[in-house]
């Protein structure tokens, strides 16, 4: 079952997810570490204490009655690659963007990352604000030049992430870090979905839908790179850490490529969800 981050008229805790509610970690096993970052790093050790916990293992409280939270705040590296959906390039190519060759990565600082249920800002430097449904991977063990063939051993979990893009800054410049970087531009969550509870992650349907209206649907197994080639890939240049994010690219249906082009507006609801992961869903406000 998922593991969450959560509070309740307190500090961040840990929480296993069940059906009916979640687990306060502290109280149901207080020797598991107590971040999600410290709990990777806890390795096989952690993962059976984890695992060993029931829903009789303590009070069930109900998510209604908590605040999930980013599961990794604070992670060394979160890097994103784009146009890595076959439609997706072809979106790009009508707006003249070349679809690279290789692998095109670029950071979101991780000052962007933002809750699962928190407002975006739509910054007042912006007009063309945007939105990515996108499938993000957890790093789950420090690595590096690691063979596609054992990238899958590496994960610690996969999340569900919204790309949010401010378009002008993004195209305006070479590289699309500061257009991908604004304050609250990185929703993660709603949890972390551990990697034996996903049968495949090539085979995952991602969806945006804004104020109610389906912008985006596609599948994992349109990716361009593979999640193993992803991985593979980025560890050939830099030692990889638990708790690093890896957004592997989003699907075709973006607001800039749309006819006229669709940009989010303040009051705008985004909802971004993966079948089996769980949705995001924030406001878009007004920058104060």
């Amino acid at each position: 079952m998922p593991l969450a981050v959560f509070t309740k008229n307190s500090e961040p805790r840990l929480g296993k997810v069940f059906d009916a509610g979640l687990i306060d970690l502290s109280v149901a096993a207080p020797s598991l570490p107590q971040t999600v970052v410290a709990f990777l790093e806890g390795g096989a050790e952690a993962r059976a204490v984890y695992n060993a916990i029931t829903p009789e293992s303590g009070p069930l409280i109900p998510l209604s009655d908590v605040v999930l939270q980013a599961p990794v705040p604070r992670p060394e590296k979160y890097l994103a690659i784009g146009m890595n959906y076959a439609d997706h390039g072809d979106e790009a190519r009508k707006l003249g963007i070349d679809v690279p060759q290789y692998q095109l990565w670029f950071n979101k600082q991780v000052s962007c990352i933002n809750d699962p249920f928190g407002d975006v800002v739509l910054p007042k430097v912006s007009e063309k604000l945007d939105y990515e449904v996108e499938l993000a991977i957890v790093i789950g063990k420090t690595c590096r030049s690691v063979s596609e063939s054992d990238a899958a051993s590496v994960v610690g979990g996969y999340m569900v992430a919204n790309d949010v893009s401010a378009r002008d800054w993004q195209l305006r410049t070479g590289t699309m870090t500061l257009g991908k970087s604004f304050d609250t531009h990185g929703p993660i969550g709603p949890w972390l979905t551990l990697p034996d509870e996903i049968e495949n992650p090539h085979d995952l349907n991602l969806r945006t839908l804004v104020n109610g209206e389906l912008r985006q649907n596609g599948n994992t197994r349109d990716l361009i790179h593979s999640l193993w080639q992803q991985i593979s890939y980025l560890s050939q240049v830099m030692t990889l850490k638990p708790g690093d994010i890896l957004a592997t690219g989003t699907p075709s249906g973006v607001g800039v490529a749309m006819d006229p082009p669709q940009f989010l507006q303040v009051g705008d609801v985004v909802r971004v969800e993966i079948d089996g992961l769980g949705h995001l869903e924030n406001r878009v406000v007004a920058d104060r």
